[in-house]
């Protein structure tokens, strides 16, 4: 059976993902200044970067809704879409409203809703996962199974140059944010749960992102049946740094960079590295 895989803007779907995966994006937007920019493929990121930094105001951002979910879910018969954490956006929720809509109005549709308990590099890491099972031929309740247990196991960290967007979202707490950043001390970030914790902290940029390249090693053994997913905001230096670290202490079977679009670009600001596996 046909299968399609829709996921919300954060997945960062450039072109070359957009293929392999055979996917489709639903844009989130962000607020700056009274202009709203929606994150599709004609944003331009830098622009959108300029006028964050020049705005004396916190970006806000607003998920997707259920019916722009819901005009994709009516495509096909059997659905998987992926959303970044619903402990960070309503991008869960709207895709959750659009499923009971469709199925109302279809029940022979098959649809089922990954919350990635992630975003960005993790949602990229949950869809690389999903076309995997698809390709095994698995049907649709045993690709839902293999992913859930791949998502409830999935490690996510990442290092930002800021952390005040995401303070002033609201998206981790304003003295977790202040711990992270005192004494010029460079935070490592993760997920868990799908909500935002400080992982460690390290002093000095190179020194956070060479900790880095340990911490995947302290998280993970069998490296041959995870792909290594990296996306970062500006900073191709730090992203394969740490892509040809990895490459020469463990075998994963694929390694992928990826630039962020914009909802990932606002809150990881210029210079910020994620990743997932």
């Amino acid at each position: 059976m046909e299968h399609k895989l829709i996921v919300d803007s954060c997945c960062e779907l450039i072109p070359e993902l957009e293929e392999s995966l055979g996917a489709q994006a639903v844009p989130l937007s962000m607020l700056v200044d009274g202009v709203t920019y929606v994150d599709d493929q004609n944003l331009d990121v830098n622009e959108f970067l300029a006028a964050m930094k020049k705005s004396r105001k916190g970006p806000k951002s607003s998920c997707p809704s259920p019916q722009a979910y819901a005009d994709k879910l009516r495509r096909c018969m059997n659905t998987f879409v992926v959303t970044l954490s619903s402990k960070l956006s309503g991008s869960y929720n709207s895709a959750m409203i659009a499923k009971g809509l469709v199925e109302h109005e279809e029940p022979e549709k098959k649809i089922h809703v990954f919350d990635s308990l992630s975003a960005s590099a993790g949602e990229i890491a949950v869809g690389l996962k999903i076309k995997e099972c698809i390709d095994q031929k698995l049907d649709f309740d045993s690709i839902v199974v293999k992913v859930t247990d791949f998502i409830d196991n999935m490690k996510t960290f990442f290092i930002l140059e800021s952390l005040d967007t995401l303070i002033k979202a609201g998206r981790m707490g304003m003295v977790t944010g202040h711990l992270a950043t005192v004494l010029s001390m460079r935070p490592i970030m993760t997920a868990h749960m799908g909500n935002i914790k400080l992982h460690e902290k390290v002093r000095g940029s190179d020194k956070a992102f060479a900790r880095l390249v340990e911490i995947i090693g302290e998280c993970c053994t069998n490296f041959k049946e995870h792909t290594l997913v990296i996306t970062h905001c500006n900073n191709e230096k730090q992203a394969n740094f740490i892509k040809e670290e990895a490459e020469k202490r463990y075998n994963f079977k694929d390694i992928k960079v990826v630039p962020t679009r914009g909802l990932s670009s606002m809150y990881a600001n210029e210079g910020g590295v994620i990743i997932a596996f």
